[in-house]
């Protein structure tokens, strides 16, 4: 059973939340507030984390900061506040994705469906368990990336995309692949979330992010990964 974690301090929406997931066979545990969050999250160890932003005693930047500093589990968001820059800081925090309120139940169950696949093991063949460049080295099964020998750390959205990459060499992966396949939801306006990763990838692996040798995009199609 996948365990979900709900850190939201509205009493009604938490209700139509767990409501709907047990519904759907999740195991659900609420939080009302971020200590909670974070000791619920140590107890329970949930498969996802919804959190909301606007907590009555710490932002939920801080409860992602807090999460991060121990667990890979993936966070989706859940917030009023619509601003870019609100969204960057929770994906900088360590956040996976980004679901504005009011959001629709159904986008949201298909975001914690993809959110939910991104922790399972994706096997990997015989020639792509290792992948080794002139600046990054990708340990597939131990989920490991090193840089100039130290390792660096990749959330679990980071690494999903990255794999689907780096196991389809010289491949032009389209955007609505990725999409589909990272976040469960169609291209119409998300493509802003594919800008966003690839970004934290590059300044995060590439020697140059400015002129990336390794991640490469295609213009209005896609990306591929070059070794």
């Amino acid at each position: 059973m996948t365990r979900v974690l709900v850190v939201e301090d509205d009493p009604q929406l938490v209700r139509a939340l767990v409501l709907n997931l047990q519904a759907r066979h999740y195991g659900v545990d609420a939080a009302p507030d971020g200590a909670t969050a974070l000791r619920l999250a140590a107890a329970r160890q949930p498969d996802v984390v919804l959190l909301d932003l606007g907590l009555p005693d710490m932002d939920g930047a801080d409860v992602i900061k807090g999460l991060r500093g121990w667990a890979r589990v993936p966070i989706l968001v859940l917030s009023a506040r619509q601003g870019s820059d609100e969204k960057v800081a929770a994906l900088d925090a360590g956040a996976d994705d980004y679901v504005t309120k009011p959001f629709s139940m159904n986008e949201l169950l298909a975001r914690l469906r993809a959110a939910a696949r991104r922790t399972e093991d994706i096997p990997a063949g015989p020639a792509a368990t290792l992948v080794e460049t002139d600046d990054f080295t990708l340990d597939l099964p131990a989920k490991k990336a090193l840089r100039d020998g130290k390792e660096v750390r990749l959330t679990p959205t980071e690494w999903h995309l990255l794999e689907i990459l780096v196991t389809s060499p010289g491949r032009l992966i389209t955007q609505k692949h990725l999409l589909k396949e990272v976040w469960g939801v169609s291209p119409s306006s998300k493509t802003n979330y594919l800008r966003v990763y690839m970004a934290q990838l590059r300044r995060k692996l590439e020697k140059d992010p400015s002129h990336p040798r390794h991640l490469i995009t295609e213009p209005g199609m896609g990306y591929r990964f070059e070794g």
